[in-house]
Protein backbone atom coordinates (compact mmCIF):
# COMPACT_ATOMS: atom_id res chain seq x y z
CA UNK A 1 0.00 0.00 0.00
CA UNK A 2 2.87 2.37 0.81
CA UNK A 3 4.30 1.70 -2.66
CA UNK A 4 0.92 2.55 -4.21
CA UNK A 5 0.71 5.81 -2.28
CA UNK A 6 4.23 6.72 -3.38
CA UNK A 7 3.28 6.15 -6.99
CA UNK A 8 0.15 8.29 -6.57
CA UNK A 9 2.18 11.08 -5.01
CA UNK A 10 4.70 10.88 -7.84
CA UNK A 11 1.92 11.14 -10.38
CA UNK A 12 0.93 14.47 -8.87
CA UNK A 13 4.20 15.96 -10.10
CA UNK A 14 3.10 15.56 -13.69
CA UNK A 15 -0.71 15.52 -13.45
CA UNK A 16 -3.07 18.30 -12.40
CA UNK A 17 -5.97 17.74 -10.04
CA UNK A 18 -9.65 18.63 -10.32
CA UNK A 19 -10.30 21.38 -12.80
CA UNK A 20 -6.60 22.08 -13.20
CA UNK A 21 -6.94 25.65 -11.90
CA UNK A 22 -4.27 27.57 -10.00
CA UNK A 23 -4.41 27.88 -6.22
CA UNK A 24 -5.54 31.52 -6.35
CA UNK A 25 -8.04 33.21 -8.68
CA UNK A 26 -6.44 34.77 -11.75
CA UNK A 27 -7.46 38.22 -12.94
CA UNK A 28 -7.89 39.54 -16.44
CA UNK A 29 -5.03 41.99 -17.11
CA UNK A 30 -7.27 44.22 -19.23
CA UNK A 31 -10.02 44.89 -16.70
CA UNK A 32 -9.10 43.21 -13.44
CA UNK A 33 -12.12 40.86 -13.58
CA UNK A 34 -11.57 37.29 -12.36
CA UNK A 35 -10.97 34.72 -15.06
CA UNK A 36 -13.69 32.14 -15.61
CA UNK A 37 -13.39 29.12 -13.33
CA UNK A 38 -15.13 25.75 -13.49
CA UNK A 39 -15.43 23.93 -10.18
CA UNK A 40 -15.81 20.14 -10.17
CA UNK A 41 -18.04 19.31 -7.18
CA UNK A 42 -18.67 15.64 -6.46
CA UNK A 43 -21.16 14.43 -3.84
CA UNK A 44 -23.47 11.50 -3.18
CA UNK A 45 -26.71 13.19 -2.12
CA UNK A 46 -29.00 11.60 -4.68
CA UNK A 47 -32.18 11.96 -2.59
CA UNK A 48 -34.17 15.01 -1.57
CA UNK A 49 -34.19 17.22 0.37
CA UNK A 50 -30.36 17.44 0.33
CA UNK A 51 -30.09 16.97 -3.43
CA UNK A 52 -32.23 20.07 -4.03
CA UNK A 53 -30.50 21.97 -1.22
CA UNK A 54 -27.14 21.49 -2.93
CA UNK A 55 -28.55 22.46 -6.31
CA UNK A 56 -29.90 25.65 -4.74
CA UNK A 57 -26.59 26.45 -3.04
CA UNK A 58 -24.75 25.98 -6.33
CA UNK A 59 -27.04 28.47 -8.08
CA UNK A 60 -26.67 30.97 -5.23
CA UNK A 61 -22.89 30.66 -5.27
CA UNK A 62 -22.73 31.16 -9.02
CA UNK A 63 -24.92 34.27 -8.68
CA UNK A 64 -22.54 35.58 -6.02
CA UNK A 65 -19.48 34.74 -8.14
CA UNK A 66 -20.53 35.14 -11.80
CA UNK A 67 -17.12 34.01 -13.07
CA UNK A 68 -17.64 30.57 -11.48
CA UNK A 69 -19.40 27.62 -13.12
CA UNK A 70 -20.11 24.63 -10.88
CA UNK A 71 -20.15 21.22 -12.53
CA UNK A 72 -21.74 18.68 -10.17
CA UNK A 73 -21.22 14.93 -10.28
CA UNK A 74 -23.84 13.19 -8.13
CA UNK A 75 -23.58 9.44 -7.54
CA UNK A 76 -25.11 6.93 -5.15
CA UNK A 77 -22.97 5.49 -2.37
CA UNK A 78 -21.21 2.54 -4.02
CA UNK A 79 -20.78 4.21 -7.41
CA UNK A 80 -19.33 7.24 -5.67
CA UNK A 81 -16.79 5.18 -3.74
CA UNK A 82 -15.74 3.36 -6.89
CA UNK A 83 -15.40 6.47 -9.05
CA UNK A 84 -13.54 8.51 -6.43
CA UNK A 85 -11.16 5.61 -5.82
CA UNK A 86 -10.45 5.29 -9.53
CA UNK A 87 -9.84 9.02 -9.86
CA UNK A 88 -7.57 9.32 -6.84
CA UNK A 89 -5.55 6.29 -7.88
CA UNK A 90 -4.77 8.19 -11.07
CA UNK A 91 -3.35 11.03 -8.99
CA UNK A 92 -6.29 13.41 -9.30
CA UNK A 93 -9.11 14.67 -7.09
CA UNK A 94 -12.22 16.78 -7.69
CA UNK A 95 -12.06 20.43 -6.63
CA UNK A 96 -14.65 19.84 -3.89
CA UNK A 97 -15.74 16.35 -2.95
CA UNK A 98 -17.70 14.47 -0.31
CA UNK A 99 -15.71 12.53 2.27
CA UNK A 100 -16.47 10.45 5.33
CA UNK A 101 -13.07 11.27 6.79
CA UNK A 102 -11.10 8.66 8.73
CA UNK A 103 -8.67 6.23 7.12
CA UNK A 104 -9.77 6.89 3.54
CA UNK A 105 -9.23 10.64 3.85
CA UNK A 106 -5.91 10.00 5.62
CA UNK A 107 -4.62 8.01 2.66
CA UNK A 108 -5.74 10.71 0.23
CA UNK A 109 -3.89 13.25 2.37
CA UNK A 110 -0.74 11.09 2.45
CA UNK A 111 -0.91 10.87 -1.34
CA UNK A 112 -0.93 14.67 -1.62
CA UNK A 113 -4.44 14.81 -3.06
CA UNK A 114 -6.18 16.95 -0.41
CA UNK A 115 -5.61 20.56 0.55
CA UNK A 116 -4.84 21.52 4.14
CA UNK A 117 -7.54 24.16 4.72
CA UNK A 118 -6.60 24.93 8.34
CA UNK A 119 -5.58 28.53 7.72
CA UNK A 120 -8.45 29.21 5.32
CA UNK A 121 -11.17 28.05 7.73
CA UNK A 122 -9.52 29.16 10.99
CA UNK A 123 -11.95 32.10 11.47
CA UNK A 124 -15.00 29.77 11.36
CA UNK A 125 -13.58 26.59 12.88
CA UNK A 126 -14.87 27.39 16.36
CA UNK A 127 -18.46 27.47 15.08
CA UNK A 128 -18.42 23.68 14.58
CA UNK A 129 -19.10 21.10 17.27
CA UNK A 130 -16.07 19.08 18.34
CA UNK A 131 -17.69 15.75 17.49
CA UNK A 132 -18.50 16.81 13.94
CA UNK A 133 -14.89 17.81 13.17
CA UNK A 134 -13.11 14.75 14.56
CA UNK A 135 -13.07 12.62 11.41
CA UNK A 136 -11.53 15.37 9.29
CA UNK A 137 -8.63 16.51 11.46
CA UNK A 138 -5.20 14.90 11.56
CA UNK A 139 -2.13 16.00 13.53
CA UNK A 140 -3.82 19.26 14.45
CA UNK A 141 -4.66 20.16 10.86
CA UNK A 142 -8.07 20.40 9.18
CA UNK A 143 -8.57 18.81 5.75
CA UNK A 144 -12.36 19.00 5.37
CA UNK A 145 -15.39 20.60 6.99
CA UNK A 146 -18.45 18.64 8.12
CA UNK A 147 -21.82 19.24 6.52
CA UNK A 148 -23.66 16.45 8.32
CA UNK A 149 -23.32 14.06 11.23
CA UNK A 150 -25.45 11.17 12.28
CA UNK A 151 -25.65 7.69 13.68
CA UNK A 152 -26.84 4.28 12.64
CA UNK A 153 -29.77 2.74 14.47
CA UNK A 154 -32.90 0.71 13.88
CA UNK A 155 -35.73 2.36 11.96
CA UNK A 156 -38.89 0.37 12.60
CA UNK A 157 -42.57 0.11 11.77
CA UNK A 158 -44.50 0.77 14.98
CA UNK A 159 -47.68 -0.83 13.60
CA UNK A 160 -45.90 -4.09 12.69
CA UNK A 161 -44.23 -4.22 16.10
CA UNK A 162 -47.63 -3.78 17.72
CA UNK A 163 -49.11 -6.57 15.57
CA UNK A 164 -46.33 -8.86 16.77
CA UNK A 165 -47.00 -8.00 20.42
CA UNK A 166 -43.81 -6.01 20.90
CA UNK A 167 -44.76 -3.24 23.30
CA UNK A 168 -41.47 -1.32 23.32
CA UNK A 169 -38.20 -1.33 21.36
CA UNK A 170 -35.64 -3.81 22.70
CA UNK A 171 -32.71 -2.43 24.69
CA UNK A 172 -30.73 -5.68 25.00
CA UNK A 173 -29.50 -8.10 22.35
CA UNK A 174 -31.43 -11.04 23.81
CA UNK A 175 -34.61 -8.92 23.77
CA UNK A 176 -33.84 -7.98 20.16
CA UNK A 177 -33.54 -11.63 19.11
CA UNK A 178 -36.80 -12.30 20.97
CA UNK A 179 -38.47 -9.47 19.01
CA UNK A 180 -37.24 -11.00 15.75
CA UNK A 181 -38.83 -14.31 16.73
CA UNK A 182 -42.11 -12.61 17.64
CA UNK A 183 -42.24 -10.88 14.26
CA UNK A 184 -41.59 -14.16 12.44
CA UNK A 185 -44.29 -15.89 14.48
CA UNK A 186 -46.71 -13.14 13.44
CA UNK A 187 -45.88 -13.77 9.78
CA UNK A 188 -43.94 -10.51 9.45
CA UNK A 189 -40.49 -10.25 7.83
CA UNK A 190 -38.39 -8.79 10.66
CA UNK A 191 -35.51 -7.12 8.80
CA UNK A 192 -34.78 -5.69 5.37
CA UNK A 193 -31.14 -5.87 4.24
CA UNK A 194 -29.31 -4.79 1.09
CA UNK A 195 -27.02 -7.81 0.97
CA UNK A 196 -25.75 -7.00 -2.50
CA UNK A 197 -24.16 -3.72 -1.43
CA UNK A 198 -22.34 -5.17 1.63
CA UNK A 199 -21.87 -1.88 3.53
CA UNK A 200 -25.30 -2.06 5.25
CA UNK A 201 -24.40 -5.50 6.59
CA UNK A 202 -21.16 -4.35 8.15
CA UNK A 203 -23.19 -2.17 10.52
CA UNK A 204 -24.34 -5.29 12.40
CA UNK A 205 -20.86 -6.74 12.96
CA UNK A 206 -19.42 -3.32 13.83
CA UNK A 207 -22.11 -2.55 16.40
CA UNK A 208 -21.82 -6.00 17.96
CA UNK A 209 -18.04 -5.54 18.19
CA UNK A 210 -18.62 -2.16 19.85
CA UNK A 211 -21.13 -3.54 22.32
CA UNK A 212 -19.07 -6.66 23.19
CA UNK A 213 -15.44 -5.49 22.97
CA UNK A 214 -15.96 -1.78 23.66
CA UNK A 215 -14.77 1.29 21.78
CA UNK A 216 -11.14 1.10 23.00
CA UNK A 217 -10.81 -2.38 21.49
CA UNK A 218 -11.87 -1.13 18.05
CA UNK A 219 -9.41 1.72 18.32
CA UNK A 220 -6.64 -0.64 19.45
CA UNK A 221 -7.36 -2.93 16.50
CA UNK A 222 -6.53 -0.02 14.24
CA UNK A 223 -3.08 0.07 15.90
CA UNK A 224 -2.17 -3.60 16.42
CA UNK A 225 -4.16 -4.85 13.39
CA UNK A 226 -5.52 -7.79 15.40
CA UNK A 227 -9.19 -8.67 15.00
CA UNK A 228 -8.80 -12.26 16.21
CA UNK A 229 -9.34 -11.43 19.87
CA UNK A 230 -12.22 -13.35 21.49
CA UNK A 231 -14.58 -10.35 21.58
CA UNK A 232 -14.38 -9.89 17.81
CA UNK A 233 -15.07 -13.57 17.24
CA UNK A 234 -18.01 -13.29 19.67
CA UNK A 235 -19.39 -10.42 17.59
CA UNK A 236 -19.44 -12.73 14.60
CA UNK A 237 -21.03 -15.49 16.64
CA UNK A 238 -23.85 -13.21 17.78
CA UNK A 239 -24.39 -12.03 14.21
CA UNK A 240 -24.53 -15.65 13.06
CA UNK A 241 -27.16 -16.28 15.74
CA UNK A 242 -29.25 -13.56 14.11
CA UNK A 243 -28.62 -14.84 10.58
CA UNK A 244 -29.61 -18.36 11.65
CA UNK A 245 -33.07 -17.02 12.52
CA UNK A 246 -33.54 -16.20 8.79
CA UNK A 247 -34.96 -12.76 9.58
CA UNK A 248 -34.35 -11.06 6.24
CA UNK A 249 -36.57 -10.53 3.22
CA UNK A 250 -36.55 -13.11 0.43
CA UNK A 251 -33.64 -12.54 -1.94
CA UNK A 252 -31.83 -10.19 0.46
CA UNK A 253 -28.39 -11.30 -0.74
CA UNK A 254 -29.13 -9.80 -4.16
CA UNK A 255 -30.97 -6.71 -2.89
CA UNK A 256 -29.72 -3.14 -3.27
CA UNK A 257 -30.36 -0.32 -0.83
CA UNK A 258 -32.07 2.55 -2.66
CA UNK A 259 -33.92 0.86 -5.52
CA UNK A 260 -37.70 0.37 -5.90
CA UNK A 261 -37.33 -3.19 -4.58
CA UNK A 262 -34.39 -2.56 -2.24
CA UNK A 263 -33.89 -2.38 1.51
CA UNK A 264 -35.34 1.09 2.06
CA UNK A 265 -38.40 0.44 -0.10
CA UNK A 266 -39.07 -2.89 1.60
CA UNK A 267 -39.43 -1.12 4.95
CA UNK A 268 -41.17 1.90 3.45
CA UNK A 269 -43.84 -0.28 1.85
CA UNK A 270 -44.51 -2.23 5.04
CA UNK A 271 -42.95 -5.48 3.80
CA UNK A 272 -40.38 -5.67 6.60
CA UNK A 273 -40.50 -4.39 10.16
CA UNK A 274 -37.12 -2.67 10.41
CA UNK A 275 -33.74 -1.80 8.96
CA UNK A 276 -30.41 -0.87 10.53
CA UNK A 277 -29.47 2.38 8.81
CA UNK A 278 -28.22 5.94 9.24
CA UNK A 279 -30.12 9.15 9.82
CA UNK A 280 -30.88 9.51 6.12
CA UNK A 281 -33.18 6.47 6.20
CA UNK A 282 -36.54 8.33 6.38
CA UNK A 283 -35.69 10.40 3.29
CA UNK A 284 -34.57 7.38 1.28
CA UNK A 285 -37.62 5.42 2.39
CA UNK A 286 -39.92 8.19 1.22
CA UNK A 287 -37.98 8.52 -2.02
CA UNK A 288 -38.30 4.83 -2.90
CA UNK A 289 -41.59 3.74 -1.36
CA UNK A 290 -44.89 4.81 0.13
CA UNK A 291 -43.41 5.99 3.41
CA UNK A 292 -44.52 5.08 6.94
CA UNK A 293 -45.42 8.52 8.25
CA UNK A 294 -46.18 8.48 11.96
CA UNK A 295 -45.66 4.71 12.07
CA UNK A 296 -41.89 5.14 11.64
CA UNK A 297 -39.82 4.98 14.81
CA UNK A 298 -36.15 4.79 15.81
CA UNK A 299 -34.22 2.98 18.53
CA UNK A 300 -30.47 2.60 19.17
CA UNK A 301 -28.61 -0.66 18.67
CA UNK A 302 -29.21 -2.73 21.82
CA UNK A 303 -26.62 -3.44 24.49
CA UNK A 304 -25.15 -6.95 24.63
CA UNK A 305 -25.38 -8.53 28.06
CA UNK A 306 -21.93 -8.81 29.62
CA UNK A 307 -20.34 -6.62 26.97
CA UNK A 308 -17.89 -3.80 27.64
CA UNK A 309 -19.78 -1.29 25.48
CA UNK A 310 -22.96 0.59 26.33
CA UNK A 311 -26.15 1.46 24.47
CA UNK A 312 -25.22 5.15 24.66
CA UNK A 313 -22.18 4.70 22.40
CA UNK A 314 -23.00 5.63 18.82
CA UNK A 315 -21.74 4.29 15.52
CA UNK A 316 -21.95 6.41 12.41
CA UNK A 317 -20.29 9.33 10.75
CA UNK A 318 -21.83 11.92 8.59
CA UNK A 319 -20.47 13.79 5.65
CA UNK A 320 -17.76 16.30 5.05
CA UNK A 321 -16.44 18.20 2.06
CA UNK A 322 -12.74 18.17 1.17
CA UNK A 323 -10.87 20.38 -1.30
CA UNK A 324 -8.59 18.88 -3.93
CA UNK A 325 -4.91 19.79 -3.62
CA UNK A 326 -4.81 21.72 -6.89
CA UNK A 327 -8.29 23.25 -6.64
CA UNK A 328 -8.71 26.99 -7.22
CA UNK A 329 -9.35 29.35 -4.33
CA UNK A 330 -13.03 29.45 -5.26
CA UNK A 331 -13.38 25.83 -4.07
CA UNK A 332 -12.54 26.91 -0.54
CA UNK A 333 -15.02 29.77 -0.82
CA UNK A 334 -17.70 27.27 -1.88
CA UNK A 335 -16.82 25.06 1.10
CA UNK A 336 -17.23 28.00 3.49
CA UNK A 337 -20.42 29.09 1.71
CA UNK A 338 -22.02 25.68 2.24
CA UNK A 339 -21.16 25.61 5.94
CA UNK A 340 -21.79 29.20 6.99
CA UNK A 341 -24.45 29.39 9.68
CA UNK A 342 -27.28 30.87 7.62
CA UNK A 343 -26.95 28.39 4.76
CA UNK A 344 -26.30 25.30 6.86
CA UNK A 345 -29.13 25.97 9.31
CA UNK A 346 -31.54 26.21 6.35
CA UNK A 347 -30.47 22.68 5.40
CA UNK A 348 -31.09 21.50 8.98
CA UNK A 349 -34.56 23.10 8.95
CA UNK A 350 -35.38 21.18 5.75
CA UNK A 351 -34.40 17.90 7.46
CA UNK A 352 -31.60 17.51 4.94
CA UNK A 353 -28.79 17.26 7.49
CA UNK A 354 -28.25 17.20 11.25
CA UNK A 355 -26.49 19.93 13.24
CA UNK A 356 -22.73 20.31 12.91
CA UNK A 357 -22.65 23.95 14.05
CA UNK A 358 -23.04 25.00 17.68
CA UNK A 359 -26.57 26.10 18.54
CA UNK A 360 -28.31 24.49 15.56
CA UNK A 361 -30.16 21.86 17.60
CA UNK A 362 -33.38 23.88 17.77
CA UNK A 363 -33.57 23.86 13.96
CA UNK A 364 -34.30 20.11 13.88
CA UNK A 365 -38.05 19.86 13.30
CA UNK A 366 -38.60 16.28 12.14
CA UNK A 367 -39.47 14.10 15.16
CA UNK A 368 -37.47 11.11 13.89
CA UNK A 369 -34.36 13.18 13.23
CA UNK A 370 -34.86 14.88 16.58
CA UNK A 371 -34.53 11.46 18.24
CA UNK A 372 -31.25 10.89 16.37
CA UNK A 373 -29.99 14.37 17.22
CA UNK A 374 -30.84 13.86 20.89
CA UNK A 375 -29.14 10.44 20.88
CA UNK A 376 -26.00 12.02 19.45
CA UNK A 377 -26.15 14.87 21.93
CA UNK A 378 -26.23 12.36 24.80
CA UNK A 379 -23.77 9.88 23.29
CA UNK A 380 -20.97 8.80 25.65
CA UNK A 381 -18.76 7.65 22.77
CA UNK A 382 -18.61 7.68 18.99
CA UNK A 383 -17.15 5.27 16.40
CA UNK A 384 -16.74 6.12 12.73
CA UNK A 385 -17.94 3.56 10.16
CA UNK A 386 -15.33 0.80 10.05
CA UNK A 387 -15.04 0.96 6.27
CA UNK A 388 -14.02 4.60 6.73
CA UNK A 389 -12.20 4.50 10.08
CA UNK A 390 -9.67 1.95 8.86
CA UNK A 391 -7.56 2.02 5.66
CA UNK A 392 -9.64 1.28 2.53
CA UNK A 393 -8.38 -2.28 2.08
CA UNK A 394 -9.24 -3.14 5.69
CA UNK A 395 -12.66 -1.54 5.42
CA UNK A 396 -13.33 -3.42 2.19
CA UNK A 397 -12.35 -6.71 3.85
CA UNK A 398 -14.72 -6.01 6.77
CA UNK A 399 -17.54 -5.49 4.28
CA UNK A 400 -16.63 -8.54 2.18
CA UNK A 401 -16.06 -10.94 5.06
CA UNK A 402 -19.21 -9.92 6.91
CA UNK A 403 -21.19 -10.30 3.67
CA UNK A 404 -19.85 -13.85 3.39
CA UNK A 405 -20.95 -14.53 6.96
CA UNK A 406 -24.46 -13.41 6.00
CA UNK A 407 -24.29 -15.77 3.02
CA UNK A 408 -23.08 -18.68 5.17
CA UNK A 409 -19.75 -18.83 3.34
CA UNK A 410 -17.56 -17.85 6.30
CA UNK A 411 -17.52 -18.65 10.01
CA UNK A 412 -17.10 -15.95 12.67
CA UNK A 413 -13.53 -17.18 13.18
CA UNK A 414 -12.74 -16.90 9.47
CA UNK A 415 -14.14 -13.36 9.36
CA UNK A 416 -11.85 -12.28 12.20
CA UNK A 417 -8.81 -14.03 10.70
CA UNK A 418 -9.30 -12.63 7.20
CA UNK A 419 -9.76 -9.03 8.41
CA UNK A 420 -6.60 -9.43 10.50
CA UNK A 421 -4.62 -10.80 7.57
CA UNK A 422 -5.47 -7.78 5.42
CA UNK A 423 -4.87 -5.34 8.30
CA UNK A 424 -1.40 -6.73 8.95
CA UNK A 425 -0.50 -6.50 5.25
CA UNK A 426 -1.19 -2.76 5.11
Amino acid sequence: MRRTLALIAATLLVAGCGGGQSAAPETDTSGGAPQKVTLEWWHLSTADPLKTVYETRAKEFQAKYPHVTIKMTVLENEAYKSKVTTLTQSGKAPDLFATWGGGVLQQQIDAGLVKDVSADVAPVLDTFTKASLTAYQFDGKTYALPVDIGMVGFWYNKKLFEQAGITEPPTTWSAYLDAVNKLKTAGITPIALAGKEKWPGHYYWAYLAMRIAGLPALQQAGVDHDFTKPEFVQAGQQLKALVDLQPFQKGFLGASYSTPDGQAATVSNGKAAMELMGQWAPNVQNDNGKGLGDDLGFFPFPAVEGGKGTITEAFGGGGGMAVGADAPAEAIELLKFLTETGNHTKAVEKNAVLPVLKGEESAVKDPNLKVVADSLANATGFQLYLDQAYPPAVGAEVNDSVAELFAGAKTPEQVAADITEVAKSE
